[in-house]
């Protein structure tokens, strides 16, 4: 039976009085890769950010690995392990790159060989090591999200959340991005993935769920999707 590294079950969560998740439930699976999709507004960034404690639901369980984290704040939820990559990227601009990534690094407790240190990330990463002193707001925008991602892993999470990474990307730097992602899941970390590119994420995600109007519409396989045009075309709009 596969561990659950990270599940919401019966989440509704508002924004003021917006109703905007309604008893979202989802599994994410200990070394898997699942994909949320869904149109702009279907509920998968503010799924992420329930998940993160930047939004506390209302109603309904937020679980890592089996602990109930609803209503921690993100600090907290970042302790147990779960890291955000955040859409927009939302690096800090005025500091330098390795600023950016020794400011987000976090010591395991107990743990004297941490899986990712700042030599690790600039070993994944080559650009950023060529480009460790310059200020991040100088930084190409697929430098930016590499910084994102970096920054993330200096959490040294077990749960990684991606919101949107390939957006507003050159097709070159999508392909590096993905590559970066797939090496990540092989590497045994358990990954939610939000992205408008269906095709990325069919491409590398086990398991999907489609958002539509705040509430899960689907979720299954990835290879399911795949099979099923009518998925797609209903709750994404793709023909």
């Amino acid at each position: 039976m596969t561990t659950s590294a990270l599940s919401l079950s019966g989440i509704d969560a508002y924004y003021g009085d917006s109703h905007v998740l309604h008893g979202v439930s989802f599994e994410l699976g200990e070394g898997r890769l699942l994909g949320l999709l869904g149109r702009n507004g279907a509920g998968k960034t503010t799924s992420m950010s329930v998940a993160m404690g930047l939004v506390p639901p209302k109603r309904g369980s937020v679980k890592v690995f089996g602990k109930e984290v609803a209503g921690f704040s993100p600090e907290r939820i970042s302790a147990e392990g779960v890291a955000l990559v955040p859409q927009g990227r939302r690096i800090f601009k005025s500091l330098s790159v390795r600023e950016n990534l020794v400011v987000a690094f976090r010591k395991l407790p107990g743990v004297k060989n941490p899986p990712w240190t700042l030599e690790r990330v600039f070993e994944t990463f080559p650009r950023l090591k060529e480009r460790h002193s310059q200020f991040a707001g100088s930084l190409s925008g697929g430098e930016q999200q590499m910084l994102a991602i970096g920054r993330a892993l200096m959490n040294n999470p077990r749960v990684l959340l991606m919101d949107e990474p390939s957006e507003g990307l050159a097709p070159q730097i999508v392909a590096e991005v993905e590559r970066t992602i797939a090496r990540l899941k092989g590497e045994g970390l358990s990954i939610i993935l939000v992205e408008q590119n269906i095709k990325l994420t069919l491409d590398i995600a086990d398991d999907v769920v489609i958002m539509n109007s705040g509430q899960v519409a689907f979720a299954g396989p990835s290879t399911e999707v795949r099979a099923r045009t009518d998925l797609i075309e209903q709750h994404l709009g793709v023909h």
